[in-house]
């Protein structure tokens, strides 16, 4: 949603993944609030630096007029600052959430309460993403300037405003999956960065700036890079080849269809 609107790539949004992720521990494991005070507490916060990045970084330079190649500069500057002042305040070894989920073996199948979670927040957030898309004024306002910025305005649309939001919520989202990723493995100041690229390859295989298409698109990476992990277990490679999946996905759809799916969901 940021790109459809700040329409340029944010690199430091993977570093908004790390930050929402090291508030979750903050708050969870060494306040010993618990993951469901985590949770809400990191989006806001995540969600307040979001609304401050582009606030203080990106609404200046767009006004003077910088390119996106200016602002794809700034945003993986500012993704280094938030890295290493992460790595200032909690160090660079990994930790960990101290939180244990109860499994259940079905045959070679194993599915933990913390998978079970992490699907059923993915789904209750896309639902409840669509209908603020659909039915509410500010989703109706963020489609409008997505698509026609200079109609919107005209029709008494405030764009930054609106820019604003959407950084502010695009920042918490990004905190709740930050969170189920360290959860899932560890959390340290690369958290984010580690998965940047299948979080582009997300963008592009659904249509950069569409929401509906970047939902499918995940279902889809995510699925060819576990089916993947099982043929590399296969031909007894390293399962950590498993990158190299989203970055094939990357490059075949930038060759044969670089609008990706979008072409499917012109009205989201």
């Amino acid at each position: 949603m940021t790109y459809g609107l700040s329409k340029f790539p944010n690199f430091a949004h993977a570093e908004l993944l790390t930050v929402g992720a090291f508030f979750g521990y903050l708050v969870s494991v060494q306040l010993g609030l618990g993951l469901s005070v985590a949770f809400p507490v990191a989006f806001l916060l995540t969600g307040v630096v979001g609304f401050l990045c582009y606030r203080s970084v990106f609404q200046p330079l767009a006004r003077r007029g910088a390119t996106i190649i200016h602002l794809m500069v700034a945003s993986i500057g500012l993704g280094f600052v938030l890295r290493y002042s992460i790595g200032s305040i909690w160090g660079w070894k990994p930790l960990y959430f101290v939180s244990k989920w109860p499994s259940l073996d079905m045959g070679p199948l194993r599915i933990t309460g913390l998978w079970v979670w992490i699907i059923f927040s993915a789904v209750g957030l896309s639902v409840i993403m669509h209908f603020i898309l659909i039915k509410t004024k500010i989703g109706k306002a963020i489609r409008a300037s997505s698509s026609n910025p200079e109609l919107a305005k005209a029709s008494g649309v405030n764009t930054d405003n609106v820019i604003l939001i959407t950084w502010f919520v695009g920042a918490g989202l990004a905190a709740i999956a930050g969170i189920f990723r360290a959860a899932n493995t560890q959390i340290w100041p690369m958290t984010g960065w580690d998965i940047i690229l299948p979080i582009f390859a997300v963008a592009i295989l659904g249509g950069i700036g569409n929401f509906y298409g970047a939902i499918v698109a995940a279902f889809i990476i995510g699925l060819a890079e576990n089916c993947g992990v099982v043929a590399l277990m296969a031909l007894g490679f390293s399962t950590s080849y498993r990158i190299a999946v989203a970055f094939l996905i990357l490059i075949i759809t930038l060759i044969v269809k670089p609008q990706g799916l979008a072409m499917f969901f012109r009205r989201g």
